[in-house]
């Protein structure tokens, strides 16, 4: 039987294929014919991606994913989804490091905080509501959909996506191990190191 953070791998797998897309449009490598449809097109991978970021800590638990993400198709709202996100697994949103060398003895690497160029949990409602406006046809007796943002904003959203995920630590509900997460470099698939809690010989 697969484990959780398996599962929670095969959803970063999906997340680096999505980004692959969001590239390829980003860098003009591929195109939807034109401006518009284009841009509603990366908008909706990075939507389908932060989807995929807010429900993974949840797959240890099938029955609170199946109804969260039931709770989240009906009213689409990320800020409200984030909250009962947290409520289930306060630890549920990625924390991205940064692995430096350590000079410590018998230690390898230190993990440091990223500084702020990734994708924070306010950064993450403000992107999916705006990937969300985007989806709907322009109100005609309204304010037109300015095409020009979502062209200098993509590509800032989409370097603060992988900044979030490139190496991160999640928490899985129910679960006492931190896991380490690495997207992996080019078209290699991303991977995870398990750190269990220390037992304490004086207790």
């Amino acid at each position: 039987m697969e484990q959780a953070q398996d599962k929670y791998r095969s959803l970063l797998i999906e997340i680096k294929h999505r980004t692959k897309v969001v590239d390829a449009f980003i860098f003009r490598q591929a195109h939807a014919v034109y401006l518009p449809t284009t841009t509603e097109s990366v908008c909706l991978q990075i939507r389908k991606i932060l989807e995929l970021i807010a429900f993974g800590s949840l797959i240890a638990n099938l029955e609170e994913f199946s109804k969260q993400h039931e709770k989240f198709s009906k009213y689409w709202n990320a800020s409200l989804m984030l909250k009962d996100m947290g409520r289930v697994n306060p630890e549920f949103f990625p924390r991205p490091i940064i692995q430096n060398p350590s000079e410590e003895i018998g230690i390898h690497r230190k993990w440091d905080d990223r500084p702020d160029d990734y994708l924070t949990k306010d950064k993450f409602v403000k992107v999916y509501e705006k990937c969300g406006a985007i989806l709907h046809s322009d109100n005609p007796f309204g304010s037109k959909i300015d095409y020009l943002y979502y062209q200098s904003s993509l590509p800032i959203w989409r370097n603060e996506l992988v900044n979030l995920l490139n190496a991160h630590t999640i928490k899985l509900v129910g679960d006492k191990n931190l896991y380490l997460f690495q997207m992996g470099s080019g078209e290699n698939n991303p991977s995870y190191n398990a750190f269990g809690p220390v037992e304490n010989p004086n207790t």
